[in-house]
């Protein structure tokens, strides 16, 4: 293991200085250091890491606080779950340090209750034995990899297990990474782990805040595979339970995810993601489950625009560059884009493209200075000046000014 730790193509020869530089500080402390969950998984696959997640035998915090010391950087600790971010200096690494811990649960779906524990401990508390190991970084038995549950035997078969039947109760947004492992790996849920993806697990979906389930629809959308994803998530009957109201992501959309980075539009593959989701919907059903993802404001709008936007081509279909630029200029870029990416409409990619930066050479103190008063004759003029750009009746200076001077005749 030590051979695939130290391989660069994996892990960065920065991020392993940082790693060794933690350990080496925690056993002077006296404190057993590891890496742990998916950074050991994706090292056994072969898979380069980028989170680094060190779990400590003692006070995470306590460590996090001599790195500041000795190393510089800020800690921000969560004193709840006995966990601290290490903000390395002069670099935008962040390493979460973690105390070996217990957890309980007052009721499902509640967050955990925590208590200091040990290494072996900590590991059964986990979702997934491929995700219950770990691998010694300080000390004598540096690069020793423990694994209590057997996850590099489900790793080599390609196996998603949990640990314990209660596991989905507990945790219910464990069904989502359960299926974002699936579809990632190229793997398969476990017969007994799919059998407990149920009624009752499915249930306290229900119960869980906007918040935590978009949380877990983000995480999806961040994915390469997120429309296989997402339809595996509609197959298991998860979106029922996460509303009524709650559509099955339309997989001839799959290819739109991306964005064509050489449009002058902001990239954000989630809200791309949620407009495509709920293009097709009602604008009651949108409110209803905008409201219960706890969408923000920007979120709403770009999801709303969207759905309302493919109901309106059919009335706009056909009308002058103008009408269709007065129609768009109100709503997101992202909304169009994904629109025309659906529709295929032409006059959306020359709005995004070429309509929306027309602007006529005639500015308001030009008005002023040709006498007329403040008041809304200056908004009409300015409006008819750029609709004759647009819909080509001036193509030059020479021809605005003709215009501009019936229009001031009142012609």
């Amino acid at each position: 293991m030590l051979r695939l730790l130290r391989d660069p193509n994996l892990i960065h020869p920065e991020k392993l200085t940082l790693l060794l530089n933690i350990a080496n500080l925690a056993e002077t402390l006296g404190m057993s250091c590891y890496l742990v969950g998916g950074s050991v998984r994706d090292l056994l696959l072969g898979r380069p890491i980028n989170d680094l997640d060190v779990i400590v035998e003692g006070d995470a915090i306590k460590l996090a606080k001599k790195l500041v010391e000795v190393y510089g950087g800020k800690q921000t600790p969560h004193f709840k779950f006995r966990t601290a971010f290490w903000h390395v200096p002069n670099s935008d690494h962040v390493v979460d340090l973690i105390t070996a811990r217990i957890e309980s649960y007052e009721k499902p779906g509640a967050l955990p209750m925590v208590a200091p524990s040990t290494i072996e401990e900590d590991l059964r508390r986990r979702d997934f034995t491929i995700n219950a190991m770990a691998l010694r970084l300080d000390g004598k038995d540096m690069g020793e990899v423990l694994d209590p549950l057997g996850g590099k035997a489900d790793l080599e078969r390609g196996v998603i297990r949990v640990l314990h039947p209660n596991s989905f109760l507990d945790d219910p947004t464990r069904i989502f990474r359960a299926i974002r492992y699936e579809v990632r790996y190229g793997f398969a849920i476990e017969p007994e782990t799919l059998r407990l993806i149920n009624p009752n697990s499915l249930k306290i979906l229900e119960s869980l805040s906007g918040e935590r389930l978009r949380n877990e629809l983000n995480l999806i959308l961040d994915e390469n595979l997120s429309a296989q994803m997402m339809r595996r998530v509609a197959g298991l009957g998860v979106l029922n339970f996460i509303h009524p109201k709650m559509p099955e992501f339309d997989q001839t959309y799959s290819d739109y995810l991306e964005m064509d980075l050489n449009l002058d539009i902001e990239s954000d593959r989630r809200a791309m993601g949620f407009i495509l989701w709920f293009m097709d919907l009602s604008e009651e059903d949108i409110f209803l489950l905008v409201n219960r993802l706890d969408f923000s404001n920007e979120m709403s709008l770009n999801v709303w625009s969207g759905a309302q936007l493919k109901r309106s081509l059919i009335h706009l279909a056909g009308s002058p560059p103008s009408v269709w630029t007065y129609a768009l200029e109100k709503l997101p870029l992202l909304a169009i884009y994904a629109v025309y990416l659906v529709s295929h409409e032409d006059a959306l990619l020359s709005y995004i493209s070429i309509w929306r930066h027309v602007k006529p050479h005639t500015a308001g103190n030009e008005l002023k200075a040709m006498g007329l008063a403040a008041g809304p004759r200056f908004g009409e003029i300015l409006l008819r000046l750029r609709s004759a750009w647009l819909d080509g009746e001036v193509n030059n200076e020479t021809q605005e000014k003709e215009l501009l001077a019936r229009l001031m005749r009142g012609e």
